[in-house]
């Protein structure tokens, strides 16, 4: 099995698991003297099988990700440094938002004689910061994607 198929088998395993959990949730009491549509001790084993199944593909992933190189290091380097870019990324945007009072209701001026806000940013250069880092978390999330569907799951 390739890396990406385990990465959607996880996602999938995961999603089984929060519906199982709901379902066990929903049928987990039941008034006297009516049937409850499922059966919550059967959901509940089925629930703790998808659980060892995703730790199981999980430790596999985590371990094909740390000895895969990729780049100048490993593909979990390359998931820390896209995880970094992309906080850098929100940073930036969040910062250039707040320079120019978007996301700030209420706060426009009204008359000629209010006072004004000015910017304590340079919001051009963060826009344009933000622009490169996108470029760069669109470049490493190519090089991961593409690892992904050439490297075998370890086991």
């Amino acid at each position: 099995m390739k890396l990406g198929e385990a990465l959607a088998l996880r996602a999938d395993v995961a999603r089984r698991v929060e519906q199982l959990r709901a379902r066990v949730a929903g049928n987990a009491r039941y008034q006297e003297g009516e049937t409850p549509a499922e059966d919550a001790v059967e959901l509940l084993a089925q629930a703790v099988e998808a659980c060892d199944e995703l730790e199981s593909l999980i430790r596999r992933i985590n371990r094909t990700n740390a000895s895969t190189p990729l780049g100048g290091g490993t593909i979990t380097d390359a998931l820390a440094h896209r995880d970094a870019l992309r906080l850098r990324h929100g940073l930036l945007t969040a910062a250039a938002d707040a320079a120019t009072g978007r996301n700030q209701h209420g706060v426009a001026r009204q008359l000629r004689s209010e006072l004004l806000y000015v910017s304590a940013l340079p919001v051009a250069r963060l826009r344009a910061d933000a622009d490169r880092l996108a470029r760069d978390i669109r470049e490493v999330d190519v090089a991961i994607q593409q690892a992904n569907w050439q490297v075998d799951l370890l086991d």
